[in-house]
């Protein structure tokens, strides 16, 4: 029985590892790491040597006299990792990718910093590229953030507003480059300040008709073979997590504006705020179990952007918001969500843990428009330990949603 387990989670942990790029903290690969690292982590979970994770569970079903490992080999050396991948989500369907990742510390008491990447191959025939880097400095002075990706993206649209019907699907189709450079300058504690750079360029765009025979609000919107939003950011942040791979208390808060501007190469000149709040609390206090809370606000604050540069169900950075509903469901000139999550262990030895959780988003319509009804979204999750050292675990959740809804969805280190 403990092989058969064995086997189960190994297969399920290789089919997710080209997720490993989900959020600042969750590029840990799954690969073995060398043995003889000299930096290790200052900070250590009390708790360390009385879990299990998933090397664990293998190396002591396949390893003679194995010891679990009880201290973070993560350091200045670089570690790189490739890995041949199978998944599925919603958008995608089947999906094989290579996925590889390079992490290490800039020093021993920085953070984990991290440059990862996955091509993949999707059944809607989608081919995807990002490459997303998280650089701490020495002693976390600085942080550097970068997403860059090529996609060619077959996708479909299902109007404007939260009170679009799923029926009312739209296929599109079209390739997406995408350049966000971000430098954060520590001032004090957990504070930091910083500007960037962003550009979100789709060209090849290509329509049919709705599939019941609607009236588009893509065709109402105003349509075009190519787009392009050009621009500068600025950028707060406020992080004091015990955790960023997988927090038990703490608040983290992340101010983003832009300002998309013609001299710069933009199609029009338009300005959005993005507001990123979260909340954990051990509950109860007493226990490892923890409720968990996130308000994800995005705004067009003046200007028309591209339709498809308009927020969208699951287009944040790290593409988690509306567990429930597949990517692109929602669209208009505002978005406002939130979510509540409550996570709590299975097994002892932490292992194996589940979630619930509940969402829900409003969007409006175009810019100028009033925000429609609420869209809410639920489901219960599994998770499976990665990492005991990082805390990272493998998600495996279902949502379900109005109109008939619903779906897996996959990814390594929490949603939020």
């Amino acid at each position: 029985m403990k092989r058969l387990l064995a086997v189960f989670v190994f297969l399920v942990s290789l089919s997710f590892a080209a997720r490993l790029h989900a959020q600042d903290k969750k590029l840990i690969p799954i690969t073995r790491y060398p043995a003889k690292i000299k930096d290790t982590i200052t900070q250590i979970r009390q708790d360390t040597a009385e879990q299990k994770d998933l090397n664990d569970v293998l190396k002591s079903v396949f390893t003679k006299n194995y010891k679990p490992v009880k201290t973070d080999t993560v350091g200045r050396k670089p570690i790189v990792s490739f890995v041949p991948a199978a998944g599925y989500s919603l958008q995608s369907e089947a999906a094989v990718t290579v996925s590889g990742n390079i992490v290490f510390r800039s020093s021993p008491g920085s953070k984990i910093s991290a440059i990862t990447t996955s091509m993949g191959f999707t059944q809607r025939r989608q081919f995807t590229l990002p490459i997303v880097s998280n650089i701490w400095t020495a002693d976390n002075g600085y942080l550097f953030t970068g997403d860059t990706r090529f996609y060619v993206y077959p996708q479909s649209t299902y109007g404007l507003g939260s009170n679009s019907n799923i029926a009312n699907e739209q296929p599109m189709r079209y390739d997406l480059l995408r350049v966000s450079e971000v430098v954060l300058k520590r001032i004090a504690g957990n504070f930091f300040l910083g500007a960037g750079y962003k550009l979100e360029k789709h060209w090849d765009i290509s329509s049919l008709s709705p599939l019941d025979g609607a009236a588009s609000d893509y065709y109402a919107y105003g349509t075009a073979d190519r787009t392009a939003s050009s621009g500068l950011s600025l950028n707060m942040l406020f992080d004091s997590r015990d955790n960023s791979v997988n927090a038990s208390k703490g608040f983290y808060g992340a101010i983003q504006y832009y300002n998309y501007i013609q001299f710069l190469g933009s199609n029009s000149n338009w300005q959005s705020i993005v507001i990123d709040l979260r909340k954990y609390y051990r509950f109860p206090a007493n226990s490892k179990n923890v409720i968990a809370f996130w308000s994800y606000d995005w705004l067009v604050l003046g200007g028309r952007p591209p339709y498809l540069d308009l927020p969208s169900t699951s287009w944040d950075t790290y593409s988690t918001t509306g567990r429930g509903y597949i990517q692109s469901r929602f669209r208009g000139a505002q978005m406002v969500y939130a979510e509540a999550e409550y996570r709590f262990r299975i097994t002892r030895n932490g292992l194996i843990g589940g979630v619930v959780f509940l969402n829900g988003e409003s969007f409006s319509a175009a810019p100028g428009s009033k925000l429609e009804t609420v869209q809410p979204g639920y489901g219960p999750g599994l998770r499976i330990k990665l990492s005991k050292v990082s805390d990272t675990n493998l998600d495996i959740d279902y949502g379900f949603g109005r109109q008939g809804s619903n779906g897996l969805f996959l990814t390594v280190g929490e949603v939020f």
